[in-house]
């Protein structure tokens, strides 16, 4: 397959799943299980040494299993593609203050000067060239040409930008995907903690609860620590939205204002 074809952002995305695994699971073994272990450890003892002692709900204990783990991968996973889009999004505004269409006030342009004012555009660099703004004065500049028609100028400038608009509507799609499968492996957690507790229960008949405890923790602290991660992800989600939802706002008026209302037909 030609490296060209492979488009930057699956690239950036699967390096960065490799990374935040990496990383999770690296200070889960060195630093999360081994403090869960000792804060478990001690607790039995002063249990044993005192029966109505009140086990404390320590931090490390909560995200100590794997269901959290599987958590934290994904909502690093999905901070790294959000931070990649909004990275983009925050580029091409840096646009919108830039005079890529130099047309005094009061001065008007005529179908036969739109090749200038394209040609400008087009010396842009080709990373600039393929954002949303170019895209759309160019299309503007074109189809006043061809057309000589300023509503048809419009119309095509408000299609570029309803498309833009539904292309990164659709990306967002599998940020999504993580900010729902972040509870649903809260529930397996929750569903595989209750499953130990249910086959511990002859034990928990005897007398001893401990392992019943132990694994009812399990099924309730995932559930937990997935649904907090859901939500803080959610609205992070709904704030890049905003922010995408702006830009295609701003451009249609930077076009309108900059371009199409110095437009006069012949």
């Amino acid at each position: 397959m030609n490296r060209k074809n492979i488009p930057a952002e699956f690239v950036f995305q699967l390096f960065a799943l490799i990374i935040a695994i990496i990383i999770v699971h690296a200070f889960y073994v060195s630093v999360v299980r081994p403090n869960a272990a000792q804060i478990i450890e001690q607790q039995a003892i002063a249990l044993k040494a005192d029966p109505g002692h009140v086990r404390e709900r320590r931090v490390w204990v909560l995200i100590k299993d794997m269901e959290q783990e599987a958590c934290f991968i994904l909502m690093f996973w999905a901070l790294a593609i959000m931070g990649y889009k909004s990275v983009q999004v925050i580029g091409e505004r840096g646009l919108l203050d830039v005079d890529l269409v130099p047309v005094a006030d009061g001065m008007r342009i005529l179908p036969e000067d739109t090749r200038e004012f394209a040609r400008q555009i087009q010396a842009l660099p080709e990373d600039r060239q393929r954002m949303l703004l170019p895209r759309a004065l160019l299309s503007a500049l074109r189809r006043f040409n061809s057309t000589h028609n300023i509503q048809d100028v419009s119309t095509s400038t408000h299609t570029i930008c309803e498309s833009e608009a539904d292309r990164l509507e659709s990306e967002l799609s599998m940020i999504r995907y993580i900010s729902w499968a972040i509870p649903s492996i809260g529930f397996i957690g929750t569903v595989r903690g209750i499953g130990e507790a249910l086959a511990q229960a002859d034990k928990a008949v005897q007398g001893d609860i401990a392992g019943v405890t132990q694994s009812l923790g399990v099924a309730f602290n995932s559930t937990f620590i997935a649904l907090l991660i859901s939500i803080f992800l959610m609205f992070l989600v709904h704030q890049l939205q905003l922010l995408q939802e702006r830009l295609v706002f701003d451009s249609e008026s930077y076009c309108e204002d900059k371009l199409i209302r110095h437009m006069k037909a012949d």
